[in-house]
């Protein structure tokens, strides 16, 4: 066995040596990578091998589109048949919802590049014969699509590997896993052991158990997925003889189900409700090839919508039933990256899709190590966006949850209830008995908006469509016995709600918990110079002020956005996204200097934020302080150490939506008592709670930019219109020099903000397709309605040549083209006169 390398790969499935391959392609060659039995042995041999290019999410859409078009090449290069059969992929639709999430995922792909094609039934019946069409509104198709060899697949890649210079040792068991006083790390084996600057966990079923060995608690948990593979079927073998195409993979999404060929006869992958989480403690050591017992019973529901939509299923018998293993998230998404708390250890895990995922993980994570950072904005996996709270009950309800809804219709809106409330504020419970619809964040239960007293969703509103499985379109009953919320890709039942809770904070004052904000403490001798060196902009100098700073990637793109007040002499008080916590303090805690110059503590569950906002924020605040509040005093971008009340707190002058307020950091266990002063004070200016997505709809107005929209690593902070935030000429920080010389070389995107005409029921979301004369010309980035200015906005993304003021363009949303118009930034208050009232 080799005594070194670079890297180090754990696991031989088809994620572990993609992962090995594009590490050697990148020139590090004398990478290793360990597997305890056969390659392919886990989960890889027995995966149905289906290449489905639809995601909805941008990012993740490019490392499938990746892989599709990468098995192809990497046949040509290996000379080696990966068994890709490109017969297409088309998708049914049964309800106006499905086909409005289509219509929705058709603008990601052409954004991504990804080409689709709408049949009509009569189109579908043509190329998918033997299925019956009755009750179909059409179908989508990926005519890139179809399905590969998984143990084909994973060959070509070992072969590739292995002709790049890398190394596989099979049969060979890792034992232990440490890290030396270098940093370097030492991988026992039974074959002996072997020192690498990096290791990339790709253990699949194992990936609890390997993170063991290194302290790490991995975010995943199987859960068994079954398929059912039939005899031939004559028709299908008649096909074949003349010489007639395969038919494409079939999914009806409405009944949760997969069908394609197999050697004359057909496969069915259902994906129900209450498949079990299972490899709780990790497949025994000696496992491979392992499959569980199978249980038609639970697949009955699927079965006979199956044989209804393509009679053929049920006439032949069953030749085989696999139920094996698939890795599972919470969120169903893969975690890929570096993980946290541990210098150069990464996971390449969670993969209920990996043959699909394989090619573009590998591909990123390789870009990731080797250069610093990836070329795809990877924080919709980053294996951080979990945090502590993600134990074994959790997982095991969310996983389970995940598994399935994978054919439910991804609404934009949509929050899903397994494993809650898990964190909750202190005022949860007065938000609750306010009307407060919660979604939830880095597991904490936020509120989106507040219902009226006594509302419900009226009935003929709720499970439209057609008799299908998969038509659930609204929340569960809360607490109050009600159903509040339908979920929608069109304006939905809290849009006036909304909007109500917009003109409240307008027009007088409402209140907001933000106490899931990530929160830290930095303090120490260096602390200035070293936020000075990571920060793009110029770090707050006085005590009081408050600076919103932006910490870039080398190569100029945005990691992460922090609002940084000066709390003391030596002390600075970090805030960022809540979602983003342990993502943020991984990077800045791996990123502290060796000499002890500077400490960082975590503060987000040590303190709360309630934030107070409107005109008569100000009124409502002078009841309870003798602070001066006036602008002389208290001018915008400051904070102060101010009573209120019996609450000692800090008073931060800045906010989210564009008005006059403060953001009241403070001692969370107060927060009930200071939750109650501000309602009692603020009565006689009809204070009234408000939610996130009143604030998402006045950030919009204010073209306030978010991760990972229009702040991301794939945009330089130039072209996310990040000016005012970056200063080259204050010295040297991360990124500092690829801005610069982006801006020299002419930007390829710039930010620009959207007025949409002639919308009805339909506002942008983001990642809808825009258009010059025809030509795609950028994408939006977000999007809704701004209450305040009265109009349809979008944010986006668009070729410099187009971004100008007043330039005409055009949105399709939802399959429909809008007319929209280039305006200047923050369309509500563009002097921000409102904010230093």
């Amino acid at each position: 066995m080799n005594s070194r390398a670079c890297a180090v790969v754990i696991g031989g499935g088809v994620v572990g040596v993609s992962t090995l391959y594009h590490l050697a392609k990148k020139g590090w060659t004398d990478s290793v990578l360990i597997e305890r039995k056969e390659l392919t042995s886990g989960s890889t041999w027995h995966a149905a091998g289906l290449l489905p290019l639809f995601n909805m999410s941008y990012s993740v859409g490019q490392l499938h589109k990746y892989s599709v078009r990468f098995y192809r090449e990497l046949q040509e290069e290996t000379g080696m048949n990966v068994g890709f059969s490109n017969v297409s992929n088309i998708r049914l639709a049964r309800t106006k919802d499905r086909w409005d999430e289509y219509m929705y995922y058709a603008g990601v792909a052409e954004t991504l590049g990804v080409p689709v094609k709408l049949l009509s039934p009569d189109e579908l019946k043509e190329v998918w014969p033997l299925c019956e069409t009755d009750g179909i509104l059409g179908a989508l198709q990926h005519p890139e699509d179809g399905y590969i060899q998984p143990a084909d697949l994973t060959q070509a890649l070992a072969k590739g590997a292995r002709d790049f210079g890398a190394t596989i040792h099979r049969n060979t068991a890792v034992t232990a896993i440490e890290q030396l006083a270098s940093g370097e790390w030492k991988i026992t084996t039974d074959k002996g052991e072997i020192v690498a600057e990096h290791v990339i966990s790709a253990t699949g079923n194992f990936a609890r158990r390997t993170g063991a060995m290194v302290g790490l608690a991995v975010p995943v948990i199987p859960v068994e997925h079954q398929y059912i593979v039939t005899e031939p079927h004559p028709a299908i073998v008649e096909r074949k003889r003349q010489g007639l195409p395969e038919m494409g993979v079939l999914r009806e999404s409405d009944s949760s189900w997969y069908m394609r060929e197999e050697n004359g006869g057909l496969i069915l992958g259902p994906y129900e409700v209450g498949a079990p989480c299972c490899y709780l403690d990790g497949p025994d050591k000696e496992s491979e090839y392992e499959l569980f017992q199978e249980d038609l019973d639970r697949l009955m529901p699927h079965i006979e919508t199956a044989i209804a939509r393509v009679p053929a299923f049920g006439e032949v018998g069953i030749k085989k039933v696999y139920n094996g293993a698939i890795a599972y998230t919470p969120d169903g998404s893969p975690i890929v990256g570096p993980a946290p708390g541990l210098k150069n250890f990464w996971l390449n895990e969670g993969h209920s899709f990996g043959i699909t995922a394989a090619g573009g993980a590998g591909w990123q994570i390789a870009e990731w190590i080797v250069d610093g950072e990836p070329t795809v904005d990877m924080i919709g996996v980053d294996p951080r966006r979990f945090g502590p709270y993600a134990g074994e009950g959790y997982l095991r309800a969310k996983n389970e949850e995940a598994y399935a809804n994978v054919f439910s219709v991804h609404y934009p809106d949509e929050e899903r209830a397994a494993a809650r409330p898990l964190k909750t504020s202190p005022s949860y419970e007065r938000q609750k008995a306010l009307g407060a619809v919660f979604g939830s964040v880095y597991g904490w239960e936020r509120a989106n908006w507040f219902a009226p007293d006594g509302y419900a969703v009226p009935e003929a509103e709720l499970d439209v469509g057609a008799d299908v499985l998969m038509k659930h379109n609204h929340a569960p009953v809360d607490h109050t016995g009600r159903i509040r919320e339908r979920w929608s890709f069109r304006r939905s039942n809290y849009f006036e709600p909304v909007g109500d809770e917009v003109r409240a904070v307008h027009e007088g004052v409402g209140l907001l918990d933000m106490t899931p904000f990530a929160k830290a403490v930095v303090t120490g001798p260096g602390a200035a110079s070293w936020l000075d060196g990571l920060l793009a902009n110029r770090i707050p100098k006085k005590t009081g002020r408050i600076a919103l700073c932006h910490l870039l990637t080398p190569a100029g793109g945005v990691r992460s956005e922090f609002t940084v007040f000066k709390a003391g002499e030596q002390s600075y008080y970090l805030v960022s996204g809540g979602g983003y916590e342990s993502i943020d303090h991984d990077i800045l805690q791996k990123a502290l200097p060796d000499d002890g110059s500077v400490q960082m503590y975590p503060a987000t569950t040590r303190l709360g934020v309630l934030v107070i906002a409107g005109p008569r924020s100000r009124d409502v605040l002078a009841k309870l302080t003798r602070t001066d509040l006036t602008n002389a005093a208290f001018p915008w971008l400051t904070g102060q150490r101010i009573s209120v009340g019996p609450v000692r707190l800090d008073a931060l002058r800045v906010n989210f939506v564009g008005e006059l307020g403060w953001e009241l950091h403070h001692p969370i266990e107060m927060q009930n008592a200071l939750y109650d002063m501000l309602l009692e004070a603020g009565a006689e200016f009809g204070i009234r709670p408000f939610g996130i997505r009143a604030m998402g709809s006045m950030a919009l107005e204010k073209s306030y930019r978010q991760l990972p929209r229009e702040l991301s690593i794939e945009y330089n902070a130039f072209e996310s219109g990040l000016e005012r935030f970056v200063h080259p000429n204050k010295g040297d920080f991360i990124g500092r020099d690829a801005v610069v010389k982006a801006r020299e070389a002419g930007l390829r995107w710039q930010f620009a903000t959207l007025e949409v005409h002639d919308v009805g029921d339909a506002d942008a979301r983001g990642s809808e397709p825009i258009y010059a004369d025809g030509e795609l010309v950028g994408r939006a980035t977000n999007g809704g309605y701004g209450w305040r200015v009265g109009k349809s906005l979008a944010l986006a993304m668009l070729k410099p040549e187009h971004a100008g003021e007043g330039t005409r363009l055009q949105i399709k949303i939802l399959g429909t083209l809008h007319d929209a118009t280039v305006v200047g930034e923050s369309p509500f208050d563009p002097n921000n006169e409102r904010l230093r009232g």
